[in-house]
């Protein structure tokens, strides 16, 4: 095989494993942070904004290595407006919030698996829960997982996790 075609071959092939992971993974091309990975995917707008609110955007995009279990806008919509509205307004009770779905380092999918709990960056714990081809984090469960990011990886998760 010819230098040209074997690049054209891995470039093809790219591209189908690109798509083929769907929506999240797709928009999260090589060279972005955790910060930009989630604003490219556009499933994350009330999450960025919470972000951007708290001033955490500096902390998430630092080299890392971080975990974060990114909650979707779906997430966000199953609290009620007037207490999202209320915790977007407390900046220090949002970035514990924030923070709640943060891990020090690099946890994928199988060595979460490999574990119950997981401290995260507010000083709190989340259980971990295997199921049958499922995975919760702190009761959320994890609709996407492995996205990579320069600086760590997302895994998507369905509610967003309010630490006690």
């Amino acid at each position: 095989m010819t230098r040209q075609i074997r690049s054209a071959a891995l470039v093809l092939a790219a591209l189908i494993v690109a798509f083929s992971l769907g929506p999240v993974a797709a928009a999260s091309p090589q060279g972005k942070d955790i910060v930009d990975t989630a604003i490219a995917a556009g499933s994350f707008t009330t999450l960025v904004a919470a972000v951007q609110a708290a001033d955490l955007v500096a902390q998430l995009k630092s080299p890392g290595p971080l975990t974060v279990f990114a909650p979707t806008d779906e997430a966000f919509a199953k609290i009620p407006k007037a207490d999202l509205d209320a915790l977007m307004k407390d900046k220090v009770r949002l970035a514990k919030v924030l923070m709640h779905h943060v891990f020090a380092g690099n946890a994928n999918s199988k060595d979460l698996a490999m574990l119950k709990d997981l401290s995260v960056a507010d000083g709190g714990r989340l259980p971990i829960l295997i199921g049958k081809g499922t995975m919760r984090i702190g009761g959320a469960l994890v609709i996407k997982a492995d996205v990579a990011a320069t600086n760590g990886l997302i895994h998507v998760i369905d509610t967003v996790l309010i630490p006690k």
